[in-house]
């Protein structure tokens, strides 16, 4: 088989939640457990670190690993989804994982793994694993999939576990309220490892605090903690003045990710407490250990291909891109799309079915042009019914087939001083990433 093919059997012969939905997600480690006896247990030869949480969880991942690079270590990065390429998905020092290989592992193990029927998600974790310690990587940070307790990462036994947030999303699966979906998320939780909760309300800071003293592990609430003293937009991202490292300067833009450094700086903290931020003579040299950091946080895109974090695209007119597709993603973006000065806004949105599309649409600016459109997924909400739904709210705008024809269409309406977002779904952003630029 070619790359493309080892694909296109990859997301049609095995169950894939991203494109099936609850059909394509299975509950339980068994499958895991079997593929980790059969690959002799690989995510035992590098330490990981191991991130959960509602939103965040990929922002956080990618500028740990970035900061992580600088430091002199040699790096894995398991994410999800892919946004342009499936080899985005698993990455080492920031470069995708070979064809080849993928071809390979998957002729090879074919035997194997198809009397097992594991998931999409459940075969490529394991392939990242054997991956990573095949090309004897120093530690690897891990994203969880969906939950935690449950994901078929959590084989792993990690130095440090990171929770972002909790909010509602896949509530089908991970239960209806923050307390359930915060046990859930807690499930990465390990004994005697430290865990840092990047933000917690009074109902799940309970459940983190309650989870972590069972299993002894020491706990951290960064709100609680906070390294950020202040923020402030520049023109390449984020400024922030911190408490311990000075002046950062984020690549990544949009309000929300102020919360997710606080996090970052906090896990940080953690991982010098335990002897694994410094472990090689400096980048940089002594004694200016905090410009690992700095540059972590300026070139994570770079160092790690991290793509769709409020991404600018174009700046006449302002075309910007953001993955953000639940409701308390939405919170953070509607603002930051109410703040940012131009003449009129265009919105290219599709969203999913296992999201709370009337949360989302209730949070949209009303002064808006909209473009509904899907994307190429079976999951995809028809662009009628988003528009349906959006008149609901007083969201005006037309429906397009496909993303290329929204954005088109948003492109030759819009003026040189207006501003075009593409958003409402990672994959609408997968499409115009991969499709229309």
């Amino acid at each position: 088989m070619t790359y493309q093919e080892t694909c296109e059997y990859l997301y049609n012969q095995l169950p894939m939640f991203e494109q099936q939905g609850a059909s394509g997600y299975k509950e339980g480690l068994e499958n895991s457990l079997k593929l980790d006896d059969h690959f002799k247990h690989p995510h035992r030869k590098y330490r990981t670190i191991h991130i959960a949480g509602t939103n965040g969880k990929g922002s956080c991942a990618h500028t740990l690993s970035a900061i992580l690079q600088m430091c002199g270590y040699k790096v894995g990065l398991y994410t999800s989804p892919h946004l342009v390429d499936f080899s985005e998905r698993i990455r080492i020092n920031g470069k995708p994982i070979p064809e080849e290989y993928v071809i390979d592992f998957v002729q090879q193990e074919k035997s194997f793994f198809e009397p097992l029927k594991p998931t999409f998600f459940e075969l490529v974790t394991a392939m990242a694993f054997k991956y990573f310690a095949e090309k004897d990587v120093d530690i690897a940070v891990i994203e969880t999939g969906m939950g935690g307790r449950l994901d078929c990462t959590n084989i792993i036994t990690p130095a440090l576990s990171i929770i972002t947030n909790i909010g509602l999303d896949h509530t089908q699966f991970l239960g209806s309220t923050l307390e359930q979906i915060a046990m859930e998320k807690a499930g990465i939780i390990k004994p005697h490892t430290p865990v840092v909760i990047g933000e917690a309300t009074e109902e799940t800071r309970q459940i983190f605090e309650v989870m972590a003293a069972e299993v002894a592990a020491p706990i951290t609430f960064a709100e609680d903690a906070p390294e950020i003293i202040g923020c402030s937009s520049s023109s390449n991202g984020l400024t922030y003045n911190t408490l311990h490292d000075g002046v950062l300067e984020g690549e990544l833009a949009g309000s929300y990710q102020e919360k997710n450094a606080n996090t970052i700086l906090c896990a940080i903290r953690r991982l010098e407490e335990i002897g694994l931020m410094y472990p090689f003579p400096t980048t940089f040299g002594e004694p200016c250990k905090n410009r690992e950091i700095r540059e972590g946080f300026k070139q994570v895109c770079d160092l790690t291909g991290l793509k769709g974090r409020w991404q600018k695209v174009k700046e006449h007119p302002l075309t910007i891109c953001d993955t953000g597709h639940n409701v308390p993603g939405w919170t953070y973006l509607s603002e930051q799309l109410k703040a940012v000065p131009c003449n009129h806004l265009h919105i290219v949105f599709g969203m999913v079915d296992d999201k709370d599309i009337q949360g989302v649409l209730s949070l949209l600016p009303k002064d808006a042009t909209y473009y509904y459109t899907k994307a190429n997924n079976k999951r995809a909400v028809s662009e009628g019914v988003l528009k349906l739904y959006g008149t609901e709210f007083g969201l005006q705008g037309d429906t397009y087939p496909d993303v290329a024809s929204a954005y088109e269409a948003a492109k030759k309406t819009a003026t040189e001083k207006d501003f075009v977002f593409i958003g409402g779904s990672s994959y609408v952003v997968a499409e115009f990433l991969k499709n229309c630029i």
